[in-house]
C-alpha cells in the first residue's frame, strides 16, 4: 500500500526587498515514492526509479498513478518525458511493458509464476527520464473512491493531466530545470495537443512551478476526422490490398471522400473494399491475425473451446482481427474518431471477439500484491486491466488547429507513423502535416538506424516533422524497438535524423 506523509518543501520569496522563508506541503515525499525491487527482476535498477500517486483535490479527490523511470545518462540534463497511451481508457503500463520501458518481460517457466524481467536495450530511459501516467481517473491503477468521477473528455482530461504535472514537479522540484516533452500514441493524439496547449497557457498565466516545456511527439495519432477518416482507401490501394478498378471506382463514387458516405453507390464500394480487408491484422497489415479453430467456434456461437474469461464476455459475435497483446491498445476499429461519446474496447467486446488477445503477462504481474506494494499502488485502485470502459466524450474537436498554434508558438513538434498501420494510416497523417501549409525545409528522404533504411522523414518549418518508420504497425516502438530508440534520442538531441 502506497505510503503518505506530510512533507514541507521550501523556496524563498522576496517581498519589498525582505527574504522569507516560504513552505508549502507536498503530498508525499519522493523517498517514499523510490521502487526499490520488483518481483521477477534480479539485478540492479539501471537507475532510480519512482511510482506512487498524485491527488487532485475534490470531493471525493482523484489520484493519478505514476510510474517513473529516471534517465539512465544524465539525469540532471536528461529531457523528462510524459508518456500517454490511448483508448481512450487504456493504462500507460502498455508503454512500460510492451514498448518502451525500461525491462522486458518473459513469461513464466511454469504455471502460476511471475513473468521474468530482464533490462530492455533499448528503454527510452536510456535518454531521458520517463513518466509514466494511467489517465483519466478510472484507468489502470488511478483511481477515486467514487466512480461517478469516472466520466470524462478531451478537455477535463487535459486541465487534470496538467494538474498532476504541476503537482508532480512541486513533488520532484530537482527535475523542473530540464527540458520538458510530452509524447503518446493512439489516441493519445488527442491527448497530447490539448495538453500542450494547457501547458502552454499556464506558462504565459505565471502559473507554478514554471514547466520547461520543449515540444511533443505523436505516434500513429488520430488527430482530424476528414483527414483520417479519407486515408484507409488510399492506403490500402497502395499497399496492393485492393484493386486498382476497386480504388478508382471509389475515387468516383465517393469523390475522394471516403470519411462520410456521400451516395450509396459509395456506401456499397466503401463496404465491398470492407469486407476485402476484413480479415487483415488492421494494427499491422503484415502480422498474422491468429485466426483458429477456436475463433472460427466463436464465429459460429459456439465458446466451449475458449477460456473462461472470454466466455464470460457472453459475445457471439465474429472474430475481430488483431495481434497478439492487443485489447484496445488502440483506437478501435479503424480512425477516424468523432466527435460525441467514444466506444470503449470493454463496450466494444460485447459485440465481437478478440480470439488473439493475448495481455496475459502485463495482468498477471500488475495483479501480484508484491507487485502492487513495490509500485505503492492502493488496493482502492482495484484489479489493474489494460483498459477499461469510460464514459468518454471528444469534445476537441480536430487537432489541427491545436498543432498550428502550438508550432507557431515556437515548440518542436515530431509525427511519426509505422507505415504498415491500418488502424491510423500514415497517408492520412502525411495528408494533414502537409496541409498545415509549412515550408519543406528538408524534403523526403530516407533515414537510417544500424546502418539499413529504417523509414523516411520530411522536415518543415517551424521545427515540425514528418517521420515514417518502415515496416512497423501501430505500436511503433514494439514493432523496431532499436529504430524507435534511435530517432526519439536524436530527436530529443536535436541532431539530424
Amino acid at each position: 500500500m502506497a505510503m503518505h506523509k506530510l512533507v514541507l518543501s521550501q523556496s524563498l520569496m522576496i517581498i519589498s526587498g525582505c527574504v522569507f522563508l516560504q513552505l508549502y506541503p507536498l503530498e508525499a515525499a519522493p523517498e517514499l515514492s523510490l521502487v526499490r525491487s520488483l518481483p521477477g527482476f534480479e539485478g540492479t535498477f539501471p537507475s532510480k526509479h519512482y511510482s506512487g500517486y498524485v491527488t487532485l483535490e475534490g470531493i471525493p479527490p482523484k489520484n493519478l498513478f505514476y510510474y517513473f523511470a529516471v534517465s539512465e545518462k544524465d539525469p540532471v540534463r536528461d529531457p523528462v518525458v510524459l508518456w500517454l497511451n490511448g483508448g481512450p481508457g487504456c493504462s500507460s503500463f502498455d508503454g512500460f511493458v510492451y514498448e518502451h520501458g525500461p525491462f522486458n518481460f518473459e513469461a513464466a517457466k511454469e504455471e502460476g509464476g511471475l513473468p521474468v524481467l530482464h533490462l530492455n536495450p533499448y528503454s527510452w530511459s536510456k535518454v531521458a527520464s520517463i513518466i509514466y501516467l494511467d489517465s483519466p481517473v478510472g484507468v489502470g491503477f488511478s483511481y477515486s473512491v467514487n466512480t461517478s468521477n469516472y466520466v470524462n473528455g478531451d478537455l477535463q482530461t487535459a486541465a487534470e493531466t496538467h494538474l498532476f504535472l504541476l503537482k508532480w514537479f512541486e513533488q520532484f522540484p530537482e527535475f523542473t530545470a530540464n527540458p520538458f516533452y510530452i509524447a503518446g500514441e493512439s489516441y493519445a493524439g488527442i491527448y497530447v495537443p490539448t495538453l500542450a496547449s494547457d501547458i502552454v497557457k499556464g506558462i504565459k498565466a505565471g502559473i507554478k512551478p514554471i514547466i520547461n516545456f520543449k515540444g511533443y511527439m505523436v505516434g500513429n495519432g488520430v488527430c482530424d476526422p476528414e483527414f483520417d477518416g479519407s486515408a484507409l482507401v488510399p492506403f490500402a490501394h497502395g499497399m496492393g490490398l485492393i484493386s486498382d478498378n476497386m480504388f478508382k471506382e471509389a475515387e468516383v463514387l465517393c469523390k475522394g471522400n471516403y470519411h462520410k458516405f456521400i451516395s450509396i453507390d459509395c456506401q456499397q464500394i466503401l463496404y465491398k473494399i470492407f469486407m476485402v480487408l476484413d480479415e487483415l491484422n488492421i494494427y499491422d497489415i503484415l502480422e498474422p491475425c491468429f485466426h483458429s479453430r477456436e475463433a472460427d467456434d466463436v464465429a459460429n456461437g459456439n465458446t466451449t473451446l475458449l477460456p473462461q474469461s472470454f466466455k464470460q464476455l457472453g459475445s457471439t459475435g465474429r472474430p475481430l482481427a488483431v495481434r497478439k497483446r492487443m485489447f484496445g491498445r488502440a483506437w478501435p476499429f479503424r480512425a477516424p474518431v468523432e466527435d460525441g461519446i467514444i466506444p470503449s474496447w470493454p463496450q466494444l467486446m460485447r459485440k465481437v471477439i478478440v480470439p488473439c488477445m493475448d495481455d496475459v503477462q502485463a495482468t498477471i504481474w500488475l495483479n501480484n500484491d508484491a507487485v502492487r506494494e513495490a509500485i505503492h499502488a492502493n488496493p482502492e485502485s482495484g484489479n489493474w486491466s489494460l483498459c477499461v470502459s469510460l464514459l468518454y466524450i471528444h469534445d476537441a474537436g480536430s487537432m489541427i488547429s491545436y498543432h498550428k498554434n502550438l508550432t507557431s508558438s515556437g515548440y518542436r513538434v515530431l509525427i511519426y507513423s509505422g507505415d504498415h498501420d491500418m488502424c491510423v494510416p500514415f497517408t492520412g497523417t502525411q495528408a494533414w502535416t502537409q496541409s498545415l501549409g509549412y515550408e519543406v525545409v528538408d524534403e523526403w528522404r530516407p533515414w537510417k538506424s544500424n546502418g539499413q533504411i529504417a523509414g523516411f522523414i520530411q522536415e518543415y518549418s517551424n521545427d515540425f516533422t514528418f517521420l515514417t518508420v518502415k515496416g512497423a504497425g501501430h505500436t511503433v516502438p514494439e514493432y523496431k524497438p532499436r529504430e524507435s530508440l534511435d530517432f526519439f534520442s536524436r530527436w530529443l538531441e536535436r541532431k539530424q535524423i
